[in-house]
């Protein structure tokens, strides 16, 4: 009854303000606008001003620290310079002219680089290649590191997880890799490199970012991107790994993050296999006790995207990635949807899902299962999708909230999210699953956090409000995974 006669009141209301322009055309319509929004009744239209603005103010509320944080985070093992640019004005500088767009899993020369560039470009998303040739990149990197306009700033998955939990000063943060002078020079002070770690000379990786729309050749960018290279041998062979695991002994942390397999395409089938043995024998001399967290990045070679998904998924006990990684990962492993080659646009949020409950029910733990693995955060630009298995974890709601505020936050450079500078693109309606009985959700600015379980498994979803003009794209997965952590609770294990 009360809700008809809202309706009826809103009906009476709106033959009104017509009433009024027909008497009054002249009224400027901010009047009219500012009449009608004074006469916006009932819970139709919950919260006032702009879906943005709702759902930022929902996530405030949400978004409360757990019970028993972190004191101790141990971060290793990818370090080194990021050297951020405009690809298409170093390409220009290289002399390189634009052609069709074609991708390399490894780059070569700078035929390959101009390329693959313009491949990812073209789709508007993320890569990041090994450079095979040293002299090549040596000279590529020094015009990108004195090119008008280059920025210098921490760079690899791990020393970013780190700075973002340094942010944190009452988190005391080891941070393992190869850390040359210019990266210590960067580094928070509330960061720890232990004496081992240090080298004399700096990993430069270079990240060549694009703007939406921006153009090269005929290929235009339908998001802000970047597009990452190097020739990193340090890294690459993850040579820090025995320093990081011998320094937890000391350092005592309750939590472990690990990142840097991609970085292992660059070498040989034979070293790779030997190194990832060596991996999961590492991971597996951390105390029992303590979770580890693994930052998956971009990878191309499906052998060894296929051995991490058998050999070290059982040992970890989270999973950090994005659509391209985990699209891959399926691929790689014969999983849900691997038939797709790749996304078309937004990536569909039943088929993530999918995806993301193969893998905790394939390779995570279960009564039959010797595996670790009961925590997946799923980040891709429009939203977020943690899936946890059941009585492991706790403050999910706030860690997901926390994880896509962040993201836009980051990508503006502004402390708090401003709403006149993002968008919720994400998806206004989706089913939860493609292969299962999914159920269909619409999505309330004012609840953004959207929960739903699987057979043991529980996800939470929730949108980006994407930046609207990014100042810096590099690190947003990183930043999203540590804040992802930072407000997540693991359960102690019996």
């Amino acid at each position: 009854m009360a809700l008809w006669r809202g309706s009826a009141y809103a009906g009476f209301l709106a033959l009104a303000v017509g009433c009024v322009f027909l008497l009054e055309p002249q009224l400027p319509s901010s009047a009219l606008r500012s009449l009608w929004s004074s006469l916006q009744l009932g819970p139709a239209l919950p919260g006032p001003g702009s879906p943005e603005r709702r759902l930022a103010a929902a996530w405030d509320a949400l978004i409360v620290r757990p019970a028993r944080g972190w004191r101790r985070v141990a971060v290793g093992v990818n370090a080194c310079v990021d050297v951020v640019l405009s690809g298409v004005k170093l390409l220009q500088a290289l002399g390189l002219n634009p052609g069709n767009g074609k991708d390399h899993s490894i780059l070569h020369s700078k035929n390959d680089l101009e390329e693959a560039f313009g491949h990812f470009l073209g789709k508007g998303a993320a890569a990041e290649r090994f450079f095979s040739d040293k002299d090549a990149f040596s000279d590529i990197a020094q015009i990108a590191s004195e090119f008008p306009g280059a920025q210098h700033y921490v760079g690899g998955n791990a020393a970013l997880i780190g700075q973002k939990f340094a942010a944190n000063s009452d988190l005391k943060v080891l941070l393992c890799g190869p850390v040359g002078p210019k990266l210590h020079e960067l580094l928070d002070d509330n960061v720890f490199v232990p004496p081992e770690s240090l080298q004399e000379v700096d990993e430069f990786h270079l990240i060549l970012e694009y703007q939406v729309e921006e153009q090269w050749g005929q290929l235009k960018a339908p998001h802000a991107n970047r597009f990452i290279f190097s020739h990193d041998l340090s890294n690459g062979a993850m040579n820090m790994l025995e320093v990081f695991v011998s320094s937890l002994e000391e350092f005592q942390p309750d939590l472990v993050v690990l990142s840097g397999l991609h970085m292992m395409e660059g070498q040989s089938k034979e070293l790779q296999r030997k190194r990832l043995l060596e991996v999961v024998a590492s991971i597996s001399d951390i105390p029992a006790g303590v979770p580890v967290h693994l930052e998956l990045a971009s990878m191309t070679n499906r052998e060894l995207m296929s051995s991490v998904v058998h050999q070290v998924f059982p040992v970890v006990t989270s999973l950090g990635l994005n659509e391209q990684e985990l699209l891959f990962l399926s691929q790689s492993a014969s999983g849900p949807h691997s038939s797709l080659s790749s996304w078309n646009g937004v990536p569909d949020v039943g088929v993530v899902s999918d995806i993301l409950f193969w893998i905790l029910k394939e390779h995570g733990k279960s009564d039959s299962r010797a595996s670790d693995l009961t925590r997946i955060h799923f980040h891709t630009l429009v939203y977020h999708i943690l899936a946890t298995v059941d009585g492991h974890w706790a403050n999910q709601l706030a860690a997901v909230a926390a994880g896509a505020r962040v993201a836009g936050t980051q990508a503006c450079a502004t402390e708090t999210i401003d709403s006149s500078r993002v968008s919720l693109k994400a998806p206004r309606e989706f089913l939860t699953s493609r292969l299962g009985a999914g159920a269909r959700v619409t999505l309330n600015p004012d609840e953004p956090v959207v929960a739903w379980h699987r057979e043991g498994v529980s996800f939470h979803f929730t949108p980006v409000l994407v930046c609207t003009d990014p100042v810096r794209t590099v690190g947003l997965g990183d930043a999203i995974s540590a804040e992802g952590l930072f407000y997540s609770e693991v359960h102690p294990r019996h």
